[in-house]
């Protein structure tokens, strides 16, 4: 069957796959080598040096593409790597349209280290494509986009932006890091650019640190691919096994996440003890109806607020937790709990962040696939 009729959880195992050349093996083998060898200067089998190009993550980076209904999938050695070599496009004196609500690690990258090389960054609420327009000049190049955000899951309309950026020429990218194209295909909806931090719901099993890049226009892939190889944040051979590896059971792993992940907001919406919840499945959520249009289903990300709680408040609850694991990061099958203000969003400024509504008693969850009912009885127990 043409991979192209392929439903999505045939595409997470077959896509862009096929049985190793030398021996059949059905998994791409580790090609651990940094260098090969050359019949005559330039003649060889594809692949002269690790860092341009490795079989094992060629195999993952036509996963990447398949899945993300992409033309050219590029991995990195992190997402931050593959959002530098995006904004690596552009130019001193560009901006950068951005949403106000982001992770943290983005934000530092951003505000830190390009900003100083001549890059404009605004930061403004999204969650109406009109509202943007304002912001939008002749020197912005780019719009960055996350949706659900990170951490207050608020919800962007990835065919409205894609339609505001086409009507300015503008480069649209979106971190799908928390959807995942099991949920969410921002390329069909019109973006230039998907961006991932593998890391999380893509390799699944917190062992592997990756960072991913899809796109469909050949002239953009191409310059990607020169900042990949001129830059070389890539990720190594191992790294690229591991992660599409996960990306094998990413279609069975996301429905558990779905299915905790409302379980755990239901539980935490009717608690006494909690002011707010933010997920994008409740009716009463902003753009809700976004969610269900672009979404397959809404994830197994929440954060919540514990009533009348302070900093301390909240840190308390994190450590008393048992099932959820204190930790960065997210995406594992391992249920995670984070406190945002200290943890990944720590780098921004807190007057900035509370903006956005990161509160210092925020406390963020990635809902992994235990039995839901050890989970709540986890959240429970440090609730008290």
């Amino acid at each position: 069957m043409s991979e192209k009729k392929l439903k999505f959880n045939s595409k997470t195992i077959h896509g862009g796959q096929e049985p190793d050349a030398a021996y059949g093996a059905v998994m791409p083998p580790i090609y651990q080598t940094s260098t090969y060898a050359q019949s005559t200067p330039g003649g060889h089998k594809g692949f002269e040096y690790s860092r341009s190009a490795n079989p094992t993550r060629t195999a993952l980076e036509k996963s990447l593409a398949s899945i993300e209904n992409g033309h050219y999938g590029l991995a990195f050695a992190s997402g931050l790597a593959a959002i530098d070599a995006i904004i690596k496009l552009l130019n001193p004196g560009d901006e950068v349209l951005s949403t106000n609500d982001l992770y943290g690690g983005s934000y530092r990258l951003f505000k830190q280290i390009f900003e100083k090389y001549g890059i404009k960054f605004q930061f403004v609420g999204m969650q109406n494509a009109a509202d943007m327009e304002p912001y939008i000049n002749e020197n912005t190049k780019l719009i960055w986009v996350e949706t659900p955000t990170n951490p207050m899951m608020n919800l962007i309309d990835i065919k409205a932006v894609a339609q505001l950026a086409k009507r300015h020429k503008l480069l649209l990218a979106v971190d799908n890091t928390f959807a995942t194209p099991y949920l969410q295909l921002p390329l069909d909806l019109g973006a230039d650019i998907v961006m991932h931090s593998a890391t999380k719901y893509l390799g699944g099993h917190s062992d592997v640190v990756v960072g991913a890049l899809v796109v469909k226009d050949k002239e953009l892939a191409d310059k990607l691919y020169f900042i990949q190889n001129a830059s070389g944040a890539v990720c190594g051979p191992m790294d690229s096994f591991l992660t599409l590896r996960g990306i094998k059971t990413l279609h069975v792993r996301m429905q558990r996440h779905c299915e905790n992940g409302k379980a755990i907001a239901t539980y935490l919406a009717k608690h006494p003890k909690i002011e707010k919840v933010f997920w994008p499945g409740f009716e009463d959520h902003p753009n809700h109806e976004v969610a269900k249009s672009q979404m397959k289903d809404f994830g197994g990300m929440i954060s919540f607020i514990p009533k009348g709680s302070s900093y301390e408040d909240a840190i308390k609850i994190v450590e008393k937790l048992q099932i959820f694991t204190l930790a960065e990061s997210l995406g594992g099958v391992e249920s995670l709990a984070g406190h945002p203000a200290s943890m990944t969003h720590a780098s921004i400024p807190k007057e900035t962040r509370e903006k956005g509504g990161v509160v210092d008693a925020l406390i963020r969850l990635s809902v992994g696939i235990e039995d839901v009912a050890d989970l709540i009885s986890d959240l429970e127990q440090a609730i008290g």
